[in-house]
């Protein structure tokens, strides 16, 4: 992308328009994808493993959902499909993939969003990211820990990680951080994470800094 990534907020590579279709729990998903957004050709390997590994939402579920580093929204749209009551919030420094997630759930219950512009007082009953590992451990461990905090005291969250870009060390690192980081299911070289707030004796949730 000569020089920029799909993590800089305003791609200045040519807008080439492309379609990637998938499906998902027996639903067909056509979204509009271009140049300068992640995996933009097609489905990402880890997105598509943790779409049909970790548990979807169902349709009574309502609060708020998390999608982080949403690029064109394919994890958006399975979760505004499942969970039709639930508020999607799709988060993204890359305006090119917010303007094509709003284009691919209008009408949807989702809010596409800058990190920055995500109301402080909301409290997320599920996260779902393949979190951007090669932005490099500083900056991905920032980003971990700015959004785990905001899950609900029961709330969860679904990572997946390739094993070979340190999906074990990050586990480590995310109890280290006072989580519970259980491994769901493994499938092609990647882990998907059950992350959530770890509790106390009384059931309560701990407290971690916001």
């Amino acid at each position: 992308m000569s020089g920029e990534h799909y993590f800089t907020a305003d791609p200045a590579v040519a807008h080439e328009r492309h379609e990637v279709v998938f499906t998902v729990a027996d639903r067909e998903f056509r979204l509009a994808t271009a140049s300068g957004v992640f995996s933009w050709r097609g489905l990402d390997p880890g997105t598509a493993v943790l779409l049909r590994e970790a548990p979807l939402p169902d349709r009574e579920a309502t609060g708020a959902l998390l999608d982080l580093g949403c690029g064109y929204g394919p994890i958006t749209a399975v979760l505004a499909a499942a969970a039709p009551r639930a508020t999607i919030y799709a988060v993204d420094v890359n305006q090119r993939a917010l303007d094509l997630t709003r284009e691919n759930t209008a009408g949807k219950n989702v809010v596409a969003v800058t990190p920055d512009e995500v109301p402080p007082s909301v409290r997320f009953a599920q996260i779902w990211s393949n979190p951007p590992i090669r932005v490099g451990k500083p900056e991905l461990h920032a980003l971990l820990l700015r959004w785990l905090p905001r899950l609900a005291d029961d709330g969860v969250a679904w990572l997946v990680v390739a094993k070979n870009l340190g999906a074990d060390s990050l586990q480590r690192w995310l109890v280290e951080q006072g989580f519970t980081a259980e491994r769901h299911a493994n499938h092609k070289g990647f882990r998907i994470f059950k992350v959530q707030k770890k509790r106390s004796d009384s059931g309560t949730a701990v407290a971690l800094n916001a």
